[in-house]
């Protein structure tokens, strides 16, 4: 399925996920609402931008193209993101990494344990402003970090690779909980954390894509 703009994106079903523990389904449907708006958004921006390069429209001082550029780098993270944040999620969660693992060696590596890794992770989630907390492995030096980012497309480290992402903005949380509550809500994503999904993504080799393009069966068409 294409357009001028290339391969279109689809609004992947994250079905598999009702009866997170703590994240209510009519949150979660709420939050899945808004992620197909990122992939109507990035589709749309994407064929539009397509248009103006047809056209030869495109210059540098022109408004349309700098702040059609600006905004589909906002959305397509912001769609990537959400799709890393729902995959590694499932109901219950799954046992965390141990030292066995190379994925929790790594861990205890870089902050001492895994227990002192999630302490900083949860930590971070709790800090004022609205973003991202994301563990990413440097492919090169196999370094893991811990990272805050604010907006989808400002702060994401250059060639790293995202391990686990947990979305913190408020729209992640405000149906079950209050503003003032986002630990309640930290403490239940880690309790619903698919810890076999993070480890594959530690031992995958770099070059990511994201899941939602157009590739035979393995996605689904959004009905919004």
């Amino acid at each position: 399925m294409k357009k001028d703009g290339g391969a279109m994106h689809r609004a992947r079903s994250f079905d598999h996920l009702k009866g997170l523990d703590g994240i209510s389904d009519s949150q979660l449907a709420e939050h899945l609402d808004l992620y197909a708006g990122y992939v109507k958004q990035v589709n749309a921006l994407t064929q539009e931008l397509s248009e103006m390069r047809s056209e030869r429209r495109a210059s540098g001082k022109d408004f349309g193209l700098a702040e059609g550029t600006r905004r589909l780098a906002f959305e397509y993270d912001g769609m990537v993101l959400h799709e890393f944040y729902f995959s590694n999620l499932k109901p219950g969660g799954a046992a965390r990494p141990s030292d066995r693992q190379a994925f929790g060696r790594a861990l205890a590596e870089t902050f001492g344990s895994v227990d002192h890794w999630q302490e900083n992770f949860q930590a971070m989630g709790g800090m004022r402003g609205v973003g991202w907390v994301i563990l990413f492995q440097d492919p090169i030096t196999d370094r893991l970090t811990n990272h805050w980012v604010s907006l989808h497309q400002d702060g994401i480290p250059a060639r790293c690779k995202p391990l686990l992402v947990m979305d913190v903005w408020e729209h992640a949380f405000v149906r079950d909980y209050k503003v003032t509550e986002r630990f309640k809500y930290v403490a239940a994503f880690f309790r619903n954390i698919d810890c076999p999904v993070v480890d594959q993504r530690f031992n995958e080799e770099p070059g990511l894509r994201s899941p939602s393009a157009v590739r035979g069966d393995h996605t689904s068409i959004s009905s919004r």
